[in-house]
């Protein structure tokens, strides 16, 4: 009994292995966020491995009343639950800038932050993802009152 019952979980985890979707090894595009993380960022994944990747975005805003840009790197793991859909989980962190026009508090701030990530993923039959993640940020700026809860949904192009 004990035999039959390793050998079936053998053979089903390496069905789960084998029906694995693999992640696009580049995806470039637009994050949309709220205000509070500067609103769209240039998005841009890179595959590591079947399951893990790295992703970088770059946000920044410039207008009468202020600059200000913010970095940030996120290492993530993706697991499928569809054939075309995964859900993926994530930390990191990234650096801020802000410098305040017009007599702003926090007239010039720079700040780091640790952030985590989870979302879901769908990637279609052609070169287009679409992402809905939600990401908690704290840190150390004025720009952002230390704490962010950034929903955001991403298109990217797969290649």
């Amino acid at each position: 009994m004990k035999k039959l019952f390793l050998l079936s979980i053998t053979i089903l985890g390496f069905t789960f292995v084998s029906n694995a979707q693999d992640i696009a090894d580049h995806a470039l595009g637009l994050r949309f966020g709220s205000s509070d993380g500067l609103g769209a960022e240039i998005s841009y994944q890179h595959a590591l491995s079947d399951s893990n990747r790295i992703e970088g975005d770059l946000g920044w805003r410039n207008n009468d009343s202020y600059n200000a840009f913010k970095i940030t790197g996120l290492y993530q793991w993706v697991m499928p639950i569809d054939e075309a859909l995964n859900w993926y989980v994530g930390a990191g962190g990234g650096l801020t800038s802000f410098s305040g026009k017009n007599g702003l508090k926090g007239t010039n701030n720079t700040g780091i932050f640790i952030a985590g990530d989870i979302g879901l993923e769908y990637a279609f039959d052609f070169p287009l993802q679409l992402s809905l993640d939600f990401r908690p940020e704290f840190g150390s700026n004025d720009f952002t009152d230390n704490t962010l809860f950034d929903i955001a949904l991403g298109v990217r192009y797969q290649f």
